[in-house]
């Protein structure tokens, strides 16, 4: 008897304490993974925007620019990263050249021109339309920007006719316009190469191109 009471002691003593244990913790749901970034061109892509030939009215308060025609200029933009991006001597170019007879001017797909105005530059008439630009790295005082009327491949195995990747199998039969770039060096080294346009006014303007030191413009009008 002794023993029965004892045994049904334990059994509710081993009771109790399992009934005062709060329940355990419900498990934590699963979480998906974050999603991974998608990396980044070593070249990202720029761009470089101005309107010519507009004009202002009066709306209201304030003026607003009108009947002006868009000129683009669509590129890769190359970081320098500690590079001697141009070279020196006999390599001059060479390196950006990458074995193609001209400079791209950019990375990846070919430098492209696009403009809803005619321009005139260096004495030749660019009809509206779009095109690609290339530079010839004569020496670092000597460069000469080209207007070509090629296509531009979306990749390095598009086989498109009449369109190129970068500046390989350029040939000079479709340029429709060679500029001379008038060079300069700055004090600061622009490490993004940079596309853009200045000095703009109701006749035309400048397009310049600036990497590391060196800067160069050429010069446009709108055509009549």
């Amino acid at each position: 008897m002794r023993q029965l009471i004892f045994s049904a002691a334990i059994l509710a003593a081993v009771t109790t304490v399992t009934l005062a244990q709060p329940p355990a913790p419900a498990a934590a749901p699963s979480q998906a993974p974050a999603p991974q970034a998608a990396p980044r061109p070593a070249s990202p892509a720029g761009s470089a925007q101005t309107q010519v030939g507009g004009h202002y009215v009066k709306d209201g308060t304030r003026d607003r620019y009108q009947g002006g025609k868009w000129i683009e200029i669509t590129y890769g933009r190359p970081i320098k990263r500690g590079r001697d991006v141009f070279g020196s001597g006999a390599d001059y170019g060479k390196t950006l050249n990458a074995g193609a007879p001209l400079w791209r001017a950019g990375a990846n797909i070919s430098t492209r021109l696009m403009t809803e105005a005619p321009l005139v530059l260096g004495g030749k008439t660019v009809p509206p339309g779009e095109y690609s630009l290339f530079v010839e790295l004569k020496s670092p005082t000597e460069w000469t920007l080209i207007v070509s009327s090629y296509g531009a491949k979306k990749s390095g195995g598009d086989k498109t006719p009449d369109t190129l990747w970068g500046a390989f199998d350029y040939t000079p039969d479709k340029d429709v316009a060679r500029v001379p770039m008038t060079v300069g060096k700055s004090n600061a080294s622009i490490d993004q190469l940079t596309w853009g346009f200045c000095d703009i006014d109701a006749a035309g303007g400048k397009i310049f191109l600036a990497w590391d030191t060196a800067n160069a413009m050429a010069p446009f009008t709108v055509a009549k």
